[in-house]
């Protein structure tokens, strides 16, 4: 089973063996442990649940930490579950750690994020539109979307029409993004390209499914 959670280090840029520049983000992966694993009898799919980032007991619900105690676990901080398939949950023992080191460099990875949010954001930050003319009599509708809908038929504004909203802090997959860097004496990944989400935020690592 392949799969780990991290936490957004920043970007920076590496040399490739022919001296071309590679932007790459940054991911301080795992260590992870097996919380919970997942079957199609008792749960009706087949997951397995990883814990990351060790924290005090006392910020935890007796619950939380029931589930962690079961398997002789530190108190975690984040949960989050992996869909496999076929035997990848029987693979994997519950209580065991997973590091960096499952994946290799030149390996094809998702990432899933969570985006920086926005605020309320109007159409053309959030939907890419034109601005208007600024002069020909019309003052003050620079950044005014134009019309919403049609006078009496059907009279109203149609379901899906592109207006202004709250923009970001959505979950966000970045597809087929290279591993550089595999650096697992400090627990450190790093990958081509860009990832959602601020620094410091935490985000998902899993093999691409459309590679």
């Amino acid at each position: 089973m392949k799969g780990m959670i991290g936490k957004k280090v920043g970007m920076t840029q590496i040399f490739d063996e022919q001296g071309n520049v590679v932007p790459v983000t940054v991911i301080e992966a795992g260590p992870c442990y097996v919380t919970q694993v997942r079957n199609d009898e008792r749960d009706g799919y087949m997951a397995v649940q990883l814990g990351y980032g060790e924290t005090k007991p006392q910020r935890l619900s007796k619950g939380q930490l029931g589930h962690l105690q079961k398997n002789n676990l530190p108190a975690l901080k984040y949960l989050r579950e992996f869909r496999v398939k076929g035997d990848g949950a029987e693979a994997v023992e519950e209580g065991a750690e997973i590091k960096v080191d499952v994946f290799e460099q030149g390996e094809l990875v998702d990432v899933i994020g969570i985006s920086k949010g926005r605020g309320f954001a109007g159409t053309i930050k959030r939907h890419n539109f034109n601005r208007q003319p600024k002069t020909h009599g019309q003052s003050d509708r620079e950044r005014a979307p134009g019309s919403i809908g049609m006078c009496a038929a059907p009279g109203r504004t149609l379901k899906g029409m592109r207006m202004g909203g709250r923009m970001g802090n959505d979950r966000v997959t970045m597809q087929n993004l290279e591993v550089v860097v595999v650096d697992a004496e400090k627990n450190l990944l790093a990958v081509r390209g860009s990832v959602p989400g601020s620094k410091g935020g935490i985000v998902m690592i899993r093999p691409a499914r459309k590679a």
